[in-house]
C-alpha cells in the first residue's frame, strides 16, 4: 500500500544525469513521496536552503557545486537535515569524505531499486524518530533538538546519525551491541548477512572524535569490543 497524501515526504534529488534523475524521482512519486529533481549543484543549494525537505539526495559529480560542498553547507545551517549521497564515488575514501561532510547516509551506483527505497525509508523513519528530549548516556548529555553532547561546562556538535547511535548504544549500556545491531536498528538495513560495509567503523571513528572535545566524560565513552562491536559504560542513566 502507498502513503497517503498525508505521509507524503518532501524530497530534493540533485542529480545531473536527466535519466537518473528521472527515475529516482519516478520511483518516489510512484512510493508516494512528493520529489522535486535539481540538475545544478548552485541550484540544489538554493533549493535545499530556501525551502523545508523531509530528505535531500544528494550526488557528488554536479556542474557548480559538487555534492560534498551542498553537504557541508547544508549541514552547518540545518544540523537536522536529513542527507542521502548517492555517487559512482563508491572508494572508501569517498565514502569517508561523504561522512565527513555530514551525510547520513551513502549509496554507490550502481543500484537497485529496492536497495535506494530501503534506504530511503529506513532514512526518513530514523530522522522522524530523532528524540526530542535531552538524555544522558554515563554522565554525558544529549541534546537532540540543539545537537549536542556536553559533560560539565564542554560542549561538542553531533549529527542526528550520531544522537541515534548514541541513543541506541545508551539503551544497551554495559552490553556490547554488534555491527550487525547497529546497521539493523539505526541504519535501517532490512538484510545484514553477508553486507560488506564500514559505515558502521567509519561512523563511530567520527563519533569518538567528536566526544574527545568534551574531554574524559566523553573520549573513552565508546569501548570497542575487538570481533563483537561496541559498548559504552554501564553507568546511571
Amino acid at each position: 500500500m502507498l502513503p497517503s497524501m498525508a505521509a507524503r515526504r518532501r524530497i530534493l534529488v540533485v542529480e545531473d544525469e536527466p535519466a537518473i534523475r528521472r527515475g529516482i524521482c519516478d520511483m518516489l512519486a510512484y512510493h508516494g513521496h512528493a520529489p522535486v529533481g535539481v540538475e545544478r549543484g548552485d541550484d540544489g543549494l538554493d533549493q535545499a536552503l530556501s525551502s523545508a525537505w523531509d530528505l535531500l539526495v544528494l550526488d557528488v559529480m554536479l556542474p557548480g557545486l559538487d555534492g560534498f560542498q551542498i553537504c557541508e553547507r547544508v549541514r552547518a545551517e540545518r544540523p537536522r537535515q536529513a542527507i542521502l549521497m548517492l555517487t559512482a564515488k563508491g572508494s572508501e575514501e569517498a565514502v569517508l569524505q561523504g561522512f565527513r561532510a555530514g551525510c547520513d547516509d551513502y549509496v554507490p551506483k550502481p543500484f537497485s531499486v529496492a536497495q535506494l527505497m530501503a534506504r530511503v525509508d529506513a532514512l526518513l523513519r530514523r530522522s522522524a524518530a530523532v528524540p526530542d528530549r535531552s538524555f544522558q548516556v554515563d554522565g554525558v548529555r544529549i541534546d537532540p533538538d540543539r545537537l549536542e553532547a556536553s559533560f560539565e561546562a564542554a560542549e561538542t556538535e553531533l549529527s542526528t546519525r550520531d544522537v541515534e547511535v548514541l541513543a541506541f548504544l545508551g539503551l544497551h549500556a554495559g552490553k556490547v551491541v554488534s555491527r550487525e545491531q547497529l546497521l539493523r536498528e539505526v541504519w535501517g538495513y532490512q538484510r545484514v548477512d553477508g553486507v560488506q560495509t564500514r559505515c558502521v567503523d567509519m561512523h563511530l571513528v567520527k563519533l569518538r572524535r567528536k566526544l574527545q572535545a568534551i574531554g574524559r566524560g566523553g573520549g573513552d565513552l565508546i569501548e570497542t569490543v575487538r570481533g563483537a562491536g561496541y559498548r559504552v559504560r554501564a553507568g546511571a542513566p
